[in-house]
């Protein structure tokens, strides 16, 4: 049982599948493993050992007659603590909320239960899931080197699936807080088609920038759980009707023919040595799987960056107006110094920033048409360490820096997975995206998979046993 806490999702279903394993098992396991390391790493706002031992009771009963509900059936996951639900408090990192207990969950939440996932608990996030935790919270720390940045918003997501406290977790992105946390924790998390997955009952950082996704340990396990939670939904009239197909399917089909497309210039000017050797090895390995890599050059970024700020900042005020700024003692400076931010900004100004916005969505539109995925990195830097971070927000020119690769796949809502790729001189892990035009999770997950059957970069885990 020791050995269990890194089993893939795929591979614990199988073991349920054939009972050689009962969710029961796993489950205390899982809640032994969270008593003894979360009052280290602090990944769970609120650990529910009672209620998620009645759900893996429940599976084993389920299972023991022949009744699978799919490949989450017993699987212990988190939940970002944004996400509502009536049978925990849904504070969103702050401390406004802090006993608020909603009146009915997230859909999210509703799709996994349904689909017999084994609620652990409510997992820590920044202060309204922007770039800080509020100061009276313990923020989640780093399981690979706790001196290092563990990404933000879903911060405690990170934590909790890298140190194997989950099996897999919900994680949502508005400027990168999906793709940061995987990079950081060495995970691979997609951040899906804006409206493939319900924000329904998700409380929102910026509406139109918010996505929903899955944070795990492999391409497959990141498959299987957005195959759970994607899909239209009556509650969220912005949730795309495009059918769901079974993305575990065909996600071992490889990437011949794949044509995959480099920017050197976009990729590798002003990047980090090490980021730019371990992209050009990910490269060669598609390209020994059969992919097509083609020269391709990026819509003009710079302008679009500039602007996410002040677009995530005028929606997070529409976000909070019934809370501030009539109880602004209560946040965390940096919230509400965007939310201040927020107020003060003219509608001639958002409608440069929506303008922006469109023209660059359009390019890369147009981008996709020659090419089927686009090869980056995360992040332009290996992983940050807390002092040097301390030191990029005091300067808006190295934010935006950092940036680079995340703000303008959520302006666009272009689906993208994260991935492992290498592993930086101080032992912590480097990280690439593939991106993909609307609605190809299918094929970035088979690309992903593909990557990892000739990679072990996935299967590096932190120095804690």
């Amino acid at each position: 049982m020791d050995q269990l806490h890194y089993t893939s999702i795929i591979e614990l279903s199988e073991l349920f599948r054939r009972k050689a394993l009962l969710p029961s098992e796993v489950a205390e396991a899982s809640l032994k493993r969270i008593d003894q390391l979360d009052t280290k790493f602090h990944g769970y706002a609120v650990v529910l050992a009672e209620r998620a031992m009645a759900q893996a009771k429940k599976a084993d009963g389920e299972i023991a007659k022949g009744i699978r509900r799919g490949p989450l059936h017993g699987i212990p996951i988190g939940l970002k603590d944004l996400c509502y639900t009536t049978f925990a408090p849904s504070a969103g990192g702050t401390k406004i909320h802090a006993t608020f207990v909603p009146p009915f969950n997230a859909t999210v939440v509703d799709r996994l239960e349904l689909a017999g996932a084994v609620t652990l608990g409510k997992l820590k996030m920044t202060e309204g899931a922007y770039t800080s935790h509020h100061p009276d919270d313990q923020a989640p720390l780093n399981p690979w080197n706790a001196d290092y940045w563990v990404g933000s918003s879903s911060s405690g997501s990170g934590v909790a699936t890298s140190a194997g406290l989950c099996y897999g977790s919900i994680g949502t992105d508005t400027g990168g807080s999906i793709r940061f946390p995987s990079a950081t924790c060495g995970l691979t998390g997609i951040k899906p088609t804006w409206g493939r997955v319900s924000r329904y009952g998700v409380f929102p950082l910026a509406d139109s920038l918010d996505h929903v996704g899955p944070m795990c340990r492999s391409a497959a396990d990141a498959a299987a759980m957005l195959g759970v939670i994607a899909g239209a939904d009556p509650n969220d009239l912005t949730a795309l009707q495009a059918p769901v197909p079974n993305y575990l399917t065909g996600i071992g089909n490889g990437v011949r023919g794949l044509r995959i497309g480099v920017d050197r210039a976009y990729t590798q000017d002003g990047i980090d040595p090490q980021v730019v050797k371990a992209l050009l090895e990910a490269e060669r390995a598609l390209a020994s799987l059969g992919a097509d890599i083609r020269e391709v050059r990026f819509p003009a970024y710079e302008k679009l960056v500039s602007q996410w700020i002040p677009m995530c900042s005028v929606e997070t005020a529409e976000a909070h107006q019934k809370t501030y700024p009539s109880r602004k003692n209560e946040y965390g400076l940096d919230l509400a110094q965007l939310i201040d931010q927020g107020h003060g900004l003219s509608g001639v100004e958002i409608a440069a920033i929506h303008h922006e916005r469109l023209k660059f969505s359009g390019s890369l539109v147009a981008l996709f048409r020659d090419i089927d995925l686009l090869l980056i990195p995360t992040m332009p830097v290996p992983i940050p360490t807390l002092t040097k971070m301390g030191e990029y927000g005091a300067d808006p020119n190295v934010l935006l820096s950092i940036l680079r690769f995340t703000a303008v796949f959520d302006f666009s809502g272009s689906p993208t997975i994260t991935l492992p790729m290498g592993m930086a001189s101080d032992q912590m892990p480097l990280s690439m995206q593939l991106v993909g035009p609307h609605l190809s999770e299918d094929v970035l997950a088979r690309a992903g998979h593909a990557f990892q059957s000739v990679t072990d970069w996935h299967t590096r885990r932190p120095p804690i046993g």
